[in-house]
């Protein structure tokens, strides 16, 4: 039964590029259970306050994931968060050396994986030894959906998920988000709304930098 303990605890965060401000003092707790979709427009801060959150910034104020530190406990806190970025990076490993790899960092069968980039319509059996940057973006997509939502983890974070998506893999992957553990959280960030609303249960909306609307939906 959810239990709505608060998984992400975010106090006065605030992160600058340069003179850029992208987040300006934000506070919010993110809780078991919660479904939230995070909209606002481009340069509203998403994608900064979702990388954050991994730990891949210096940020000034506070983050506690699962009760750690995300930029000193990071290889911990990755072992139960599923993350689907914006724009797949430019790794060079090949597809059987990447599901060796997050079979083994989330000590999950790999075959979960592979059933899943199935089900999306990867033929993943032919495309094996191909490194994953030399994928059309499609594929990419459907091969990172597999590994956040293969081995069942604690926090989603789903930054425009189905980008890159055909229609047919779109319907599977939300059927797939309908189904999943209803005590983890999940963060879907979206520019539109209308494709997650039948998902959540929270609307966090942002925008230059703060969050100007938290209710539920």
């Amino acid at each position: 039964m959810t239990n709505f303990k608060t998984l992400i605890a975010i106090n006065q965060l605030s992160k600058s590029f340069k003179k850029t401000t992208v987040i300006k003092n934000l506070s919010h707790n993110f809780k078991a259970g919660e479904r939230i979709a995070l909209v606002g427009q481009n340069g509203a801060g998403k994608t900064t306050l979702i990388r954050s959150i991994l730990g891949l910034y210096k940020y000034e104020g506070s983050i506690e994931v699962l009760g750690m530190n995300p930029r000193t406990e990071r290889e911990k806190i990755l072992q139960n968060i599923g993350f689907v970025p914006q724009i797949p990076p430019p790794i060079k490993m090949t597809v059987t050396e990447m599901l060796n790899f997050f079979g083994k960092l989330t000590d999950t069968d790999k075959q979960k994986f592979i059933d899943i980039s199935e089900n999306l319509g990867l033929d993943i059996n032919n495309n094996l030894n191909k490194p994953f940057m030399k994928l059309s973006g499609g594929m990419k997509q459907k091969l990172l959906v597999s590994f956040a939502l293969g081995r069942n983890p604690k926090i989603l974070l789903l930054d425009e998920p189905a980008a890159n998506l055909d229609p047919s893999a779109r319907t599977i992957l939300f059927d797939y988000l309908h189904k999943f553990n209803k005590d983890a959280l999940m963060i879907i960030s979206s520019h539109r709304i209308d494709e997650v609303e039948g998902l959540v249960n929270r609307l966090v909306e942002m925008d230059m930098g703060r969050i100007v609307i938290n209710k539920k939906v």
